[in-house]
Parts: C-alpha cells; sequence; structure tokens
C-alpha cells in the first residue's frame, strides 16, 4: 500500500493522487453540475476540477446575505476570475426563517436547506444534472447539521464520495497552485453568536467589522465570538494559540479595546484557551455524551 505522508511541498503521494483522479471520473460521470461554492478549501478545489473536467457545464454558485463577510465574497469572485470557472451569486433569505434567527443548535440546517431549495430550481433552469457541495471525510467527526440538509436534497459529496481528507485537499490545492491552500477555516459569521442567543444583520455587521480591526494588525485566524449581555454585548477574541503572546507582548490588546468598544462591545476579553474549530459545538458534544451515558451530574451542568 502507499504511503499516506506526504512529501515536499507542491508533492502529492500516490494515494491522494488516485484519489484525484476517482474524483475526476466522478465529476466527468455528472455531465453537468452547479456547485455550491463559499470560496474556502473545499469548494475551490471543487470548482476548480469541476471546470477543468466539465468546462461551461459546471457552474459555481455562491449564497449571498449577511452571514457571508464582504471581503470573503470579493476573494471568492477574484478567484472565480482567475481560474476562469464560471460564477453565480444567488441572494438567500435565512434570515426570513424564525428558525434560523433563533439560532438552535442545528441552524445550518436551515441555512443549508434555504441554499439548497434555491440551488435546485437553478440547476433545473440552467439544465445542470448535479448538485455537489465540498463536504470532506475529515468533517464526519463534527456537528455538521447541514448535511442533513444536503441528504434530504439528494446533494452530491464527491470529495467525501472518493474520502479525500482536508489535509489531502490542501496537499493537491498547493501542488495545483490555489491560493486556498492554506487558507484558514472561515465558516459563517453567524457560527460566532452563541446557540439561543439571535442571529441579526446587525450583530454579523459588527462581528464581521471587529474580525477586520483585529486581522489588519496582523492577525488572520480570528474569532470575535459575540455574547449578549444584560447591557450591551462582550466580544470574546479567539486567536491562534501562536498568535497569543505576540497579541499580548506587542500591546496590540490594548490598542483595540477602544475601537472595538466604538463599535458597540461594552466588554473585550480574549479566550486563552485559543480558537478551537467547532468551539461552540464543544458544549453541544458534552451534552449529548453525558446523555449518553446517563450521567445526570453532568447533564445538570452542561444545560447551564
Amino acid at each position: 500500500m502507499a504511503s499516506t505522508e506526504f512529501g515536499g511541498r507542491g508533492r502529492v503521494c500516490a494515494v491522494a493522487t488516485d484519489k484525484l483522479e476517482r474524483l475526476r471520473s466522478l465529476i466527468r460521470s455528472f455531465g453537468s453540475c452547479a456547485i455550491a461554492y463559499s470560496g474556502g478549501v473545499d469548494s475551490v478545489f471543487l470548482a476548480v476540477i469541476a471546470h477543468q473536467e466539465l468546462g461551461e457545464n459546471s457552474v459555481a454558485v455562491i449564497a449571498d446575505s449577511p452571514s457571508l463577510p464582504r471581503h470573503e465574497l470579493a476573494e471568492a469572485k477574484s478567484i472565480a476570475s482567475t481560474f476562469n470557472f464560471r460564477l453565480h451569486i444567488l441572494l438567500t433569505e435565512e434570515f426570513h426563517n424564525d428558525d434560523y434567527v433563533s439560532n438552535p443548535v442545528n441552524r445550518c440546517y436551515f441555512c443549508k436547506a434555504e441554499l439548497f431549495q434555491r440551488l435546485a430550481p437553478f440547476a433545473t433552469e440552467h439544465k445542470l444534472a448535479v448538485i455537489a457541495y465540498g463536504e470532506n471525510s475529515s468533517d464526519l467527526g463534527d456537528v455538521r447539521p447541514g448535511r442533513k440538509a444536503a441528504d434530504e436534497f439528494a446533494i452530491r459529496a464527491p470529495l467525501r464520495e472518493v474520502a479525500l481528507s482536508k489535509e489531502e485537499i490542501r496537499a493537491i490545492s498547493r501542488s495545483m497552485g490555489l491560493p486556498t491552500a492554506d487558507k484558514p477555516a472561515m465558516p459563517c459569521l453567524s457560527s460566532r453568536i452563541p446557540y439561543g442567543e439571535i442571529v441579526s444583520p446587525e450583530k454579523l455587521a459588527l462581528v464581521e467589522a471587529a474580525e477586520q480591526l483585529i486581522r489588519n494588525e496582523g492577525f488572520p485566524e480570528v474569532r470575535v465570538r459575540l455574547h449578549e449581555l444584560k447591557q450591551g454585548f462582550l466580544a470574546r477574541i479567539e486567536l491562534a494559540a501562536n498568535d497569543l503572546a505576540r497579541f499580548f507582548a506587542d500591546s496590540i490588546y490594548d490598542s483595540l479595546v477602544t475601537p472595538l468598544s466604538e463599535l458597540g462591545f461594552t466588554h473585550v476579553t480574549v479566550d486563552l484557551r485559543a480558537y478551537r474549530r467547532g468551539s461552540l459545538n464543544e458544549t453541544v458534544t458534552q451534552k449529548a455524551t453525558a446523555e449518553k451515558s446517563g450521567d445526570v451530574s453532568a447533564r445538570s451542568v452542561l444545560s447551564d
């Protein structure tokens, strides 16, 4: 069996190369497709491969709403232009859905259902046989309510179907010269609001402005979690673990307090546990584990 390790920069192992060929073959079998596109690592990779295999019979479709940062939309459009694949901007209206706005644990389900519900007639109108999205095999261990929506609308997940992992996708993207190869994960802005607290365009605009302030200081991987207080909002800043020391040593924190306060945050904190993918899912996962094990005391604590 071939090694699953990757070589130097730009080199891809035999196993990943085999998976890539299987992916190309799978996409060719579609004949035509619409790609749910976000400008992230997975969807850029999928859109480029689909364009290489299907040409004009492939269309990348990006959902635009207040949950998409403006700089992400601009970057996604730029990538589409650079790699010459078709791009359609689809305005979605998840903020008109109370089930989404109330921000339940399965909020992503309502977002993806809105997207796929609008993608279906788009695909039919443009005679696109398949709708695909960028879930990969590494996503299987995380909380993914959007997967339920994908299953309901018969959306294909080609990267997962050929068992491509995030690491493999990054390595292949690097070998192809894709600018997203080392791009940090960038989920929608609504992911910054704790479950159960209302999601609104106004809150997300505040989060986006706060994150841009910090990004401008040289911290590309940042999350500003917005927590409601009885009076005002609290900003809980998450940075990459290796950025925390510089953030404090350079007194950047002090210089940001005033502009963040001027944006509308009454309190500003930094999470010393650093940025963790899916940190808002931690309580959900812990609670589910406690309930499964029958640990009554844990259930009580986790529900607080």
